[in-house]
């Protein structure tokens, strides 16, 4: 069949072309454009790991950053605590303090008061004896008719009320 030794010779020049342009593609391709496509993927390839250990350094720089935050604020609550004691001890101290001053004059006002009943209290005594010396002295003029002076009077009031 004639078609058939056509094809021996027909497609020897076809698979010839073929190998040559793909041998062209080749070198064009891979050594002309694949360095470059390397050199870009090696490039994008170190900034990524560049990126990952300034990354990673920031990171490590934010731990210590909030671990001495943390310590700042631990001080500053302890030292917050501490000054609200010492103003709690203060005005304890304050407050006993107006207490003290308060239960003095407190105690001076009941001494005042004593002192002023006692002294109502003697002079009230000494008036009762008065008056119940002038009393007697009435009783015995309207019932006896007879006159007796005011120190008798206050000697007898004094004898009944006193023993």
């Amino acid at each position: 069949m004639p078609q058939i030794d056509q094809i021996a010779s027909t497609y020897a020049s076809q698979i010839f072309w073929l190998l040559i342009t793909f041998g062209l593609v080749y070198f064009t391709i891979g050594r002309g454009m694949l360095p470059k496509v390397e050199q870009v993927v090696d490039a994008r390839d170190r900034r990524i790991a560049d990126d990952l250990v300034a990354a990673e350094r920031a990171r490590a720089a934010a731990d210590e950053t909030e671990a001495a935050w943390r310590k700042r604020m631990d001080e500053a609550r302890d030292a917050a605590a501490h000054q609200t004691a010492e103003a709690k001890a203060a005005a304890a101290r304050d407050a006993e303090g107006r207490v003290k001053a308060a239960d003095a004059e407190a105690e001076a006002r009941v001494a005042a008061a004593e002192a002023r009943i006692a002294a109502a209290r003697t002079e009230s005594l000494a008036n009762i004896d008065t008056v119940a010396a002038e009393a007697a002295q009435d009783i015995v003029r309207r019932l006896a008719g007879i006159d007796i002076d005011e120190a008798a009077a206050r000697a007898a009031v004094r004898e009944v009320a006193h023993g």
